[in-house]
């Protein structure tokens, strides 16, 4: 029974791809959901147009909130973990 446990929170950290909600998608994220699990390098492929933040573990982000602006959070294995508005 003591092993069951480190299983169960191993898959509590393979969550579904991370996308704001239908209500709160001010910078249209929606529309570039099929970027997550591809590598960072997809988004050189990709023309948006307005705010934009790629952020990596470990970067150093500023905390102010601009709903237009779409983050694309990049993993430790370079690939696209979420993508938020703020």
């Amino acid at each position: 029974m003591k092993y069951c446990l480190p299983l169960l929170l191993l898959s509590a950290c393979a969550a579904a791809p991370s996308l704001p909600t239908t209500q709160d998608d001010t910078c249209n994220a929606g529309q570039h959901a099929a970027l997550i699990d591809q590598d960072a390098t997809a988004l050189e492929r990709v023309l948006i147009l307005g705010m934009v933040r790629v952020t990596r573990p470990g970067d150093m982000v500023t905390m102010d909130f601009r709903a237009e602006r779409i983050n694309f959070v990049i993993d430790a294995h370079e690939k696209i973990a979420a993508i938020t508005c703020g």
